[in-house]
């Protein structure tokens, strides 16, 4: 389908689809490895890529390629490539465009093990990473070497929701013949399309609201056909690969996207509301409300704030912290505690011993990641409930 003619909403639904000759409406799921060949030419050709098709469902699969085609639609992107999982996604992008020796500038407000696999991992096989402030464009300029090949970003950033300028950034990196890398996981292309505002590559971990239900792990790395040939390639010898199910199931999820993510920002700026206005909370991070550092920035950028709240516990006398939040968390009854987002269900985590419990004390508290910070993945329940649910704020 020309995909141009149509709104975001019906993308979602219809881009990507395809149906065998017994016609099926909804999208066939392919469970098998291989594919045959009518002749052994073919073969030749399908493998020398002078003939398109299937070939090995570890690069090549009929139900991985209708996801991609339909979230490359979705992100205004060439071409799209589907890994395992949300991390696996950021280590093929990296992996293909990058050597031994090449430069890498990271937000230093990233997911914990993004942090650990640029600042540990990756720099074990020669790759030199710096880690700046998401929102000072000096520190990133600053940074630039000769041998910068990728910005990397989250916008809105794990779990402080701060905002980067995805425009400037990507004209300084683009001054420096480097590529802007963004993870999209918080707003999906339903909200932000970094593609649209200067960005070369968006990473999605699929697990998150792409899904929506918490069911299978997958990722994306979405770009020009230029920058995803060296990441496919990567992809097809190291296997990273999503499988059938999973993309199936992420088919679905694509379908409700938009319905769900207006949903889950109503929840959400009605939940941060609410808590600006609990004496037990000190502060709230939330890109909707007028007091979020960039929310001048986020209207631009985004549709909505997104699905994300996170704030501060207040303690009391003699109480540390860790334990205040830890309490609020534990007092609970509705809220599911886990560190995973953008499911139906609301979710809560305490990101200083979960999700950024690897990180470095000293590296948490640069990045603001306190042992007061507690942060909520909104889901589609009554507002009313989750509210009542977090109670131990008013007592």
């Amino acid at each position: 389908m020309t995909t141009q003619q149509y709104h975001p909403e019906t993308l979602s639904v219809r881009a990507g689809s395809e149906s065998t000759e017994f016609g099926e409406n909804s999208e066939a799921l392919f469970l098998n490895s291989s594919f045959r060949f009518n002749s052994a030419a073919q073969a030749a050709a399908r493998f020398g890529g002078t003939e398109a098709g299937n070939i090995y469902s570890r690069f090549t699969n009929p139900t991985v390629t209708m996801f991609q085609n339909k979230l490359a639609a979705l992100e205004g992107a060439e071409q799209c490539v589907a890994t395992s999982s949300g991390m696996s996604a950021i280590l093929a992008c990296v992996m293909g465009l990058c050597s031994a020796g090449d430069h890498v500038v990271a937000s230093r407000s990233i997911f914990g093990t993004s942090v650990q696999l640029f600042g540990n991992i990756l720099k074990r096989w020669g790759l030199d990473v710096t880690f700046v402030s998401l929102t000072n464009a000096d520190e990133w300029q600053t940074a630039v070497t000769p041998k910068t090949k990728l910005f990397f970003v989250e916008t809105p950033s794990n779990p402080l929701t701060e905002i980067c300028d995805i425009r400037l950034l990507a004209d300084i990196a683009h001054k420096a013949g480097a590529h802007l890398v963004v993870d999209n996981c918080f707003c999906t292309p339903a909200i932000q399309q970094p593609l649209a505002l200067g960005a070369d590559i968006v990473i999605h971990s699929a697990t998150k609201y792409i899904d929506g239900q918490g069911r299978c792990l997958g990722g994306a790395v979405l770009g020009s056909k230029a920058l995803m040939e060296p990441v496919y390639g990567f992809l097809r010898t190291a296997g990273v690969t999503m499988s059938a199910f999973n993309a199936w199931v992420f088919l679905k999820g694509l379908e409700t996207l938009h319905i769900r993510m207006e949903a889950h920002a109503k929840n959400a700026l009605a939940l941060a509301t609410w808590l600006e206005t609990q004496p037990q909370v000190t502060r709230v991070y939330y890109p909707g409300l007028p007091s979020h550092p960039q929310h001048a920035l986020a209207l631009r950028q985004q549709v909505s704030g997104g699905g994300i709240v996170t704030f501060e516990v207040k303690t009391k006398a003699g109480q540390a912290p860790q334990e205040a939040a830890w309490a609020l968390i534990d007092a609970t009854k509705l809220i599911s505690i886990t560190a995973n987002l953008g499911d139906a269900k609301s979710t809560i985590t305490h990101p200083a011993t979960t999700t950024h419990s690897r990180v470095t004390p000293d590296a948490r508290a640069i990045a603001g990641v306190t042992d007061g910070l507690v942060r909520i993945a909104v889901g589609l329940e009554h507002i009313e409930d989750l509210k009542a649910d977090l109670a131990l704020l008013n007592k």
